[in-house]
């Protein structure tokens, strides 16, 4: 890319229909005839105008959003200056790699704190994080962040629990990679459990595997746990004030998405989602996007008792 285009990417992002439409679909591959209704919309766009300004004719695109973890991403674009468009079977292919560039990123920025700090294992822990170390041959716990603990004792049932302290289902999963030697393991590396109990309803539990650097002559693995929340239904009682476009609305708001998302995706101008959302508001009795989702998120585990 030129330098001019990156140096002034943030005063253009919000034009930048690639960008918005990948995140909508994180992890999927997407050709521009999926990112925007028909040809004569992109050439219009103000993106398409502003690449052939900076001689980078764009004339179609490929692009994904990789979902790498902890809220980072990273994403890979492909561009053409000529009109032939990339065919479904490039887009296969991609597709196909996209899990291996995922992990390939994560291992990487891994790698990339480890070295900055110096010490691998010293460094991995400075974050607070809900980390372990396991060493392999024979399976031992090397070392645990303080918050992994409760967080465990909070998710699993202490019959769960095996000889080492950690849930048996988990102890298997890294058997099982470990036998592979961290190779062909992809979609083994994470677990995830479903918050089923009152107090853990909302969020589900992922569980990530990350084969580390030799250490000593010592295979290790790390363990790291996150508590993700899962999207706030739209309560019940919404849906009996508000219209279907606004119930809409609303399940977009509670996903996370922003009123420049909210306005590419139904094709309107962002004055007109910003005056659409006061609305909402005003119906809900609520003082903005914030105060919504917490009633929303109250009213969505009330539903439990």
């Amino acid at each position: 890319m030129p330098a001019p285009f990156l140096a002034c990417y943030s005063e253009r992002a919000e034009h930048d229909f690639v960008r918005s439409a990948v995140m909508r679909k994180r992890n999927k591959v997407l050709r521009d005839e999926e990112m925007v209704p028909h040809r004569k919309v992109l050439e219009r766009s103000r993106w398409y105008a502003y690449c052939r300004e900076l001689g980078m004719p764009l004339e179609h695109v490929m692009s994904v959003l990789l979902d790498v973890t902890g809220g980072v991403h990273a994403g890979l674009t492909f561009y053409r200056e000529r009109r032939r468009p990339f065919s479904m079977r490039d887009q296969a292919r991609l597709q196909e790699l996209t899990l291996l560039l995922t992990h390939t990123v994560r291992n990487c920025r891994m790698y990339g704190e480890v070295a900055a700090r110096g010490q691998m294992l010293g460094a991995f822990f400075q974050r607070q994080a809900t980390r372990c170390i396991m060493r392999v041959n024979p399976f031992m716990e090397e070392m645990r962040t303080p918050p992994t603990t409760a967080l465990l004792m909070k998710w699993f049932h202490s019959s769960e629990l095996g000889p080492l302290g950690l849930p048996s289902v988990l102890v298997e999963r890294l058997a099982l990679l470990a036998a592979r030697g961290g190779t062909g393991a992809f979609g083994l590396d994470t677990w995830e459990r479903k918050g089923e109990a009152r107090d853990l309803a909302g969020q589900d539990l992922r569980v990530t595997f990350t084969h580390l650097p030799m250490q000593g002559g010592q295979e290790l693995w790390a363990l790291e746990f996150q508590e993700l929340p899962r999207a706030i239904p739209v309560p019940e009682a919404w849906r009996q004030i508000l219209t279907p476009r606004e119930v809409e609305t609303v399940s977009y708001v509670l996903q996370g998405w922003d009123n420049q998302l909210i306005a590419e995706h139904f094709g309107r101008a962002l004055a007109t989602v910003k005056k659409h959302m006061q609305n909402i508001f005003d119906k809900l009795g609520v003082d903005g996007r914030t105060a919504l989702i917490c009633r929303a998120s109250l009213m969505f585990r009330g539903t439990l008792s």
